[in-house]
């Protein structure tokens, strides 16, 4: 992973109402995976390759080479477990477990 640089974030009374960032595709300069309480762990071995994960995830943590799920991205990914839900419940591989500090 490249090392993004450190930017000042506004605080809730500078932001404009809405919360609305106009710097649209921004979100990578924000390392937000020091939120989770939980981290999606992805299985090579169950996985089918079926994307489900990638599409679904808000903050395109999920990480694709050559069309195939290679990973995640934990630091942009903020434990929301959608992926997981996502994940066909016959295949599970994406499971949430309890971060570890």
């Amino acid at each position: 992973m490249a090392k993004t640089e450190k930017v000042k974030l506004p605080s809730w009374k500078e932001m404009v109402i809405g919360g609305i960032n106009p710097d649209a595709g921004s979100a990578m300069k924000y390392n937000s995976g020091t939120w989770r309480t939980f981290r999606p762990v992805w299985s090579q071995e169950k996985c089918i390759q079926c994307n489900a994960c990638w599409i679904h995830c808000p903050d395109s943590s999920i990480m694709i080479k050559d069309g195939k799920v290679c990973g995640i991205d934990y630091e942009h990914c903020k434990g929301c477990g959608i992926c997981a839900a996502m994940c066909p419940p016959k295949v599970g591989a994406v499971k949430m477990v309890k971060e570890e500090k």
